[in-house]
């Protein structure tokens, strides 16, 4: 549910004014007409407020999508509004300049409204697609919202091939499994009805036989971090076998998604390329798998030790803690040789009443062996904290804060750093969650009103400025503490991780 951010922070200027158009679209061959380009929307419209943060995470799968779709012989283009700091009407005005014959979004819960504004003012002429968590979650209510009148294929999971099936001819989409569009004389919904055969494959494409991502369509990735490395992001797997109760990608959620996992040997040679490439020698798992599956962990570090990847780079990963909690301490030993800075870690919650109510399987007494296991052999571990979720109580705030200084404590007196990342719980169509919140009484409309919240006060508080994007809400109270409580204490324990932080930096 929350962001992940880099070890260090990247070297990017905040953007406060929007650069010229071909400076904005990425990957595109401006010798001749688009055939797609790919717009992440920004997260808030920052026409009215200034983008205060320097760095967001790229835009990986849309990469993926662009980078196939060209090597299927396509012109694309990527437009990614949040990593420029872009408004409505700015970006709205990048795609008619360029006019490409389709416009491809990725929708999101939070960002969806701010979509649907870009939507409506693409040009005439061009045509429609949209994927993401949104158009999986509310694909009918995104078909007949009037914003989307250009909509013409709504993509549900994985889209690479279909993508490229769509911008080879716009007809493919009766064929394609998992394709959706309204028929607009008759106002019904209509789906695409695979060959026999073909659903497998576009519906969970292989994954080691998709080319690495061309990081031409990455505006931020790889870059410059504050210690002279050059970071790049991967992923090294698809889907989650995990249901956590706030998450969109819940395995529940997604039971149409095929869980793959890359050869360890393909992994190897993308950071190979990344190395050569772009002199990348630090690299970051964004997926929820790389270190959150016994299966994944054995042969990606065997193929990590025979290429003495440790020797020559470091890198990041997701992990979860039930899994490392079972992993013996040669396993842990291996990480550590093998290059492994930092773990984050979805630790959401002190209380193990709220934790087993998310289905986390795991309890704070875990959290605390794993977290003084790793950061002893010297790893870094980042976790994750969720307030306010739903029956959340004022005694579960407290144990969440005590944990983290818990936490806190236990690195002052090991090799490795914790760092605390804290976030307002916001409900997701699509989770296990929403519709017990459903169930429970709340209304839909409400819980779709996302809103920015600024704890930046302006961009002053400079212990809130690279978590800027992040710091949104919805406005209601899901569990016994006020939002004023719930807000105040976030802050509180984001200035105390922002000062632990640059001491820590001072003293290196």
């Amino acid at each position: 549910m929350p962001e992940q951010t880099s070890t260090s922070t990247p070297h990017h200027p905040t953007t406060t004014q929007a650069p010229q158009t071909s400076t904005l679209i990425t990957g595109a061959d401006n010798s001749r007409r688009l055939d797609a380009l790919f717009v992440n929307a920004p997260l808030r419209d920052y026409n009215l407020r200034p983008r205060m943060n320097d760095y967001t995470l790229p835009v990986l799968g849309m990469a993926y999508i662009a980078t196939y779709a060209a090597r299927a012989g396509f012109n694309v283009g990527v437009l990614d509004a949040e990593a420029h700091g872009l408004g409505i009407e700015q970006t709205v005005k990048a795609i008619s300049t360029v006019g490409p014959r389709w416009v491809g979004m990725n929708l999101l819960a939070p960002t969806y409204d701010l979509s649907a504004r870009i939507a409506a003012g693409l040009p005439d002429g061009t045509l429609l697609m949209v994927g993401g968590h949104q158009a999986k979650a509310m694909p009918k209510r995104i078909l007949a919202d009037p914003r989307m009148t250009r909509l013409s294929a709504l993509v549900l999971g994985e889209g690479e091939t279909r993508v490229a099936a769509l911008l080879d001819d716009e007809q493919r989409r009766a064929e394609l499994p998992g394709v959706m569009w309204r028929d607009r004389l008759l106002g019904t919904t209509a789906s695409g009805i695979p060959r026999p055969g073909t659903a497998a494959r576009h519906l969970a494409p292989d994954i080691d036989a998709l080319p690495f991502v061309d990081r031409r369509y990455l505006p931020q990735d790889p870059y410059r971090a504050d210690d002279g490395r050059i970071e790049a992001n991967i992923v090294g797997s698809r889907g989650c076998p995990y249901d956590c109760g706030f998450c969109g990608a819940a395995v529940s959620a997604n039971p149409d998604i095929k869980i793959r996992t890359r050869d360890p040997e393909n992994i190897v040679a993308e950071l190979e390329t990344l190395n050569a490439d772009y002199g990348a020698t630090a690299f970051r798992f964004v997926d929820d798998l790389f270190l959150g599956a016994a299966r994944v962990i054995r042969p990606a570090m065997e193929a990590f030790t025979a290429h003495r990847i440790g020797e020559r780079f470091f890198w990041d990963a997701t992990g979860r803690i039930n899994v490392l909690n079972r992993a013996s301490d040669d396993m842990l030993d291996t990480l550590a040789r093998n290059g492994l800075r930092e773990v984050a870690l979805g630790i959401e919650s002190g209380s193990d009443r709220i934790l087993a109510a998310m289905d986390k399987r795991i309890t704070a007494e875990m959290t605390e062996d794993v977290a003084h296991r790793l950061m002893e052999r010297g790893i870094n571990v980042k976790g994750y904290f969720i307030l306010g979720y739903p029956g959340e109580q004022r005694e579960d705030l407290d144990a969440t804060v005590r944990h983290i200084h818990n936490l806190w404590d236990l690195a002052d007196r090991n090799p490795g750093t914790f760092r605390a990342s804290v976030f307002e719980f916001r409900p997701y169509p699509g989770t296990p969650v929403w519709q017990r919140l459903l169930d429970a009484g709340h209304n839909a409309e409400a819980m779709l009103a996302y809103g920015d919240v600024d704890l930046t006060d302006q961009g002053a508080d400079e212990s809130m400025r690279q978590r800027d994007e992040f710091n949104f809400s919805v406005g209601i109270q899901f569990g016994g503490v006020p939002l004023h409580k719930l807000r105040t204490t976030l802050a509180a324990l984001t200035r105390e991780q922002h000062d632990r932080s640059r001491r820590q930096g001072a003293a290196a």
